[in-house]
């Protein structure tokens, strides 16, 4: 058992120590011709679900960690007070559509005055001719003619007002049924749950953060080049990420991002040396990410390789690599 036992630890360190020897050849041996290199880590999209509107947390249906589809409802708020002024609402529209029948009852009783003393009007400066009426009678019936069609013009100034209560009435029930709506948090995107930031029974102001998406689909590696490379660096020239965890791996990214302006390279990058210069920053995206989920986690350091001459081979132990 003593003889298995060291055998075994053995063969631990042999294989340790052969992985130490692959990552410093790989590191050492630095970047082939017509090619540059850089660390840094592998990040990804983060998305915030946040809050529209302010108000108690009613419910959070994902854990950290769970893998979420766009659309799929993350959580909810709690919309007892926001139902209840939907049904107020609700109630005012029926009323000023209640009111709006009743201005045109008053509209067609109103056109009809108008047209009996109109009539009535007409009539009697007939008969003013003929000496049967008297001038009093006909200025009697000119008034009522000239009452009536301004009783005719108030009733349709509140038929508008009628109609422009209807339509306030209405763009609040819509206005509160949107409410509702903004109530349900889906997920934006597809991905992970990162953090749950709020548990339910909690009282949110508008924009309160509930949960951290991770958009898996969308990563990407963050590195620094001196100028007499970055500016060598094409947008979607290609590049490979070799990853500390899986320095066998190489998985396959292109560039997506060179920045305009240098800047002190950051102290995320290892060495003070490197740190103590100029240079631009760079994204290099992974391409196909859903073939490398597994493996291009969001924080994993490496190291990312550039084709700058787009004439130059990649060397074989670059070849991207595809899971089986």
């Amino acid at each position: 058992m003593r003889r298995l036992l060291i055998v075994l630890v053995l063969l631990a360190l042999s294989a340790l120590g052969a992985r130490v020897a692959w990552l410093n050849l790989a590191g050492n041996q630095g970047a082939p011709p017509g090619f540059a290199m850089s660390n840094g880590r592998t990040e990804a999209t983060e998305v915030i679900v946040a809050t529209k509107l302010a108000g108690r947390l009613a419910e959070v249906r994902v854990h950290e960690g769970d893998e979420v589809t766009a659309g799929d409802l993350l959580a909810r708020m709690d919309t007892r007070e926001l139902e209840a002024g939907r049904a107020q609402a609700r109630a005012e529209l029926r009323r000023a559509e209640e009111h709006l029948r009743y201005v045109d009852a008053l509209l067609a009783q109103s056109k009809s005055e108008l047209e009996f003393a109109q009539k009535s009007y007409e009539r009697a400066a007939r008969l003013l001719s003929s000496r049967s009426v008297s001038e009093d009678q006909v200025d009697e019936a000119r008034n009522r003619q000239q009452v009536a069609a301004s009783a005719l013009q108030a009733v349709r100034v509140q038929r508008v007002e009628a109609e422009a209560a209807i339509a306030a009435a209405g763009a609040r029930v819509d206005q509160v049924q949107v409410q509702i709506e903004d109530s349900a948090l889906p997920a934006p995107r597809s991905g992970r749950i990162q953090f749950r930031l709020a548990e339910p029974g909690e009282v949110l102001p508008a924009g309160g953060r509930v949960l951290t998406l991770i958009d898996l689909d969308d990563a990407y590696m963050t590195f620094f080049l001196p100028e007499r490379e970055a500016g060598r660096v094409a947008i979607g020239a290609e590049a490979r990420i070799l990853l500390d965890a899986f320095p066998d791996r190489p998985l396959a990214a292109r560039i997506s991002f060179v920045a305009e302006e240098a800047q002190f390279t950051p102290k995320t990058v290892e060495t003070a040396n490197e740190r103590q210069k100029l240079s631009f920053r760079l994204k290099a995206h992974i391409d196909v990410p859903e073939k490398y989920r597994a493996f291009a986690k969001p924080g994993l350091p490496g190291v990312c390789y550039v084709r700058l001459d787009p004439a130059a081979k990649w060397p074989g132990w670059l070849t991207a690599w595809t899971p089986g």
